[in-house]
């Protein structure tokens, strides 16, 4: 009886791309922690940082979109998640342009468009890390 040890497909995540993709998150969601502080508070310094938090955002999803179309090339991440990702990348572009108003413009948009990229971002962040395989368990 002859067998072979076939090593299992490794979908674990690169650590570049899982920095950038754990960065996601927290700032898509502070930019919502602002907004809704700048929805009940009107202070205009709120809109502020939350449009600052959204460049960096969309900075951390730039890099981790390249990093899923990479992986996507090389046959270790999943199209479903290149998907989500780039749709988190278009709504929070969006979400930047929107913000790019008037502080007293931006207002209840805002608050909606942070929610919707905050919940997509998630969802992003749950598939990318959902993959992670230790030690070849699947």
């Amino acid at each position: 009886m002859v067998s072979t040890a076939v090593p299992p497909r490794s979908w674990a995540i690169h650590p570049f791309h899982a920095a950038v993709l754990g960065g996601v998150l927290p700032l898509f969601l502070g930019a919502l922690l602002a907004d809704y502080a700048y929805w009940s508070s009107y202070e205009i310094q709120w809109a502020n940082f939350a449009a600052w938090l959204l460049v960096g955002a969309m900075v951390f999803t730039t890099l981790a979109l390249l990093c899923g179309i990479v992986g996507l090339a090389r046959r270790t991440r999943r199209l479903g998640y290149v998907l989500v990702l780039a749709a988190t990348w278009v709504v929070g572009f969006i979400n930047a342009l929107h913000h790019a108003r008037d502080a007293w413009a931006i207002m209840p948009g805002a608050l909606v468009w942070s929610v919707i990229v905050t919940v997509l971002a998630l969802l992003a962040t749950w598939i990318g890390f959902a993959s992670l395989r230790v030690g070849g368990v699947r």
